[in-house]
């Protein structure tokens, strides 16, 4: 059954970006991608001013990451119960009214600062899955492809120059006004985006875990959503972690500077910027097999690092690896967008969001440890194997050849 989309996006050759609803709709989400890109560095400045210790931003961000972990599997539940824009309007909320206790407690209370950030977690893991079915709603089926890369690109954009856009307001604004300042940004990703066409049948509260085991169900109909998701997850925890843990112990003490780490970051961040213009465009034969190469070239970064090559190899590796990881990324969100029945795309999405960002700092707690274990080669080695081996056998399913399921999609 297609799924239904709002009028001004309902025929097929009219452009994404001539749409009012993709423009409200491509706003809030990138508001809320700067607000919970821009935190973690706004309070990294409070460390550097002494204002806040490292171990106390380690406490907060922790904090802020449970929250997220907490509200995923929820949320999808609620945003295929509910309206999926009042679940993006009232996580917008939550965040946005949370965070100035954030800034209250800078420098006066770690835990107001632990508790505020957590609610602050609570509204982000909330809106991710509810965006992504919301996407799935406002933009027709034929346009996703390039409305995904439009929002993954404007991502990018803000990771490459919010750096220096935040430290150049922090010489005008004191860290706790930047902080407010994401707050605001959280109030925008509530109140911008457009309406759906979404309209849930009435559920008992008391259902809730079955409708979570259902949203579970409806993955596992899906082997190439199962498949790529295992890969995914195994790049995250163990590359995506080494190499950020590695990387810049390799600038120092290989290298002798930071030009290495600077530049590994800038070039990861400027592979992705390419891999979504590609693929806004770019339609493979083999779809899901294409996107799951580009998973795979993420296994070049600790290859890179292994050896004692010329820093230009480095940087290299990491552009190819931002490359891949967009040419997977947005078919990938556009697939489960197509495949997924509607009325559990938030479900099944708020899997793909507490596995592939929930490993990412489990991944790390483990990976620094066995550094110091085994050393950093031995780890490095694993970690490239592993990122090179699991979208390969992740493309041994049959149904990933293309991200489509070999059974016929239950109608709604």
């Amino acid at each position: 059954m297609r799924h239904p989309v709002t009028d001004d996006l309902a025929q097929p050759r009219t452009s994404v970006f001539r749409s009012l609803s993709f423009g409200r709709l491509w706003t809030g989400n990138t508001a809320s991608g700067l607000a919970t890109w821009a935190l973690p560095f706004i309070l990294g400045l409070a460390v550097l001013e002494r204002s806040l210790s490292a171990v106390d931003l380690g406490i907060v961000l922790a904090a802020r990451t449970g929250g997220f972990l907490v509200a995923v599997p929820v949320a999808g539940v609620l945003a295929d119960r509910h309206s999926r824009r009042q679940v993006v309007l009232w996580a917008g909320l939550i965040a946005g009214l949370a965070t100035p206790l954030i800034a209250a407690g800078t420098g006066r209370s770690v835990l107001l600062m632990a508790a505020a950030a957590a609610v602050v977690g609570i509204g982000q893991g909330a809106c991710r899955p509810a965006f992504q079915a919301l996407t799935a709603e406002v933009i027709a089926e034929d346009q996703r492809q390039r409305a995904n890369a439009a929002m993954t690109l404007a991502v990018r954009v803000t990771t490459l120059v919010a750096p220096g856009l935040t430290a150049l307001l922090s010489q005008f604004a004191s860290t706790s006004v930047l902080v407010i300042g994401t707050g605001v940004l959280w109030l925008g990703a509530a109140l911008i985006p457009p309406g759906g066409t979404f309209a849930p049948s009435p559920v008992a509260k008391a259902r809730f875990f079955g409708e979570f085991a259902d949203g579970l169900r409806e993955a596992r109909r899906h082997p190439w959503f199962l498949a790529g998701l295992g890969a995914l997850t195994a790049v995250i925890a163990t590359g995506y972690s080494a190499t950020g843990v590695v990387l810049p112990l390799v600038s120092r003490d290989r290298y002798d500077t930071e030009a290495v780490l600077a530049g590994g970051l800038t070039a990861y961040t400027l592979g992705a910027l390419a891999g979504a213009v590609v693929i806004a465009r770019w339609r493979s034969k083999r779809q899901g097999w294409a996107a799951l190469l580009g998973l795979g070239c993420y296994g070049f970064a600790p290859l890179s690092l292994l050896f004692p090559v010329h820093p230009a190899f480095v940087i290299a590796a990491y552009a190819v690896a931002g490359l891949g990881i967009e040419l997977f990324n947005v078919p990938w969100f556009t697939a489960t967008q197509r495949e997924v029945e509607p009325g559990k795309l938030a479900r099944v999405s708020s899997l793909d969001f507490l596995f592939s960002y929930g490993l990412a700092p489990a991944g790390l707690a483990f990976i620094a440890p066995a550094i110091g274990q085994f050393g950093a080669v031995p780890v490095l080695a694993v970690c490239t194997v592993v990122c090179f081996a699991a979208p390969a056998a992740a493309a041994l399913v049959p149904s990933s050849r293309d991200f489509h399921a070999t059974a016929p999609s239950k109608k709604v």
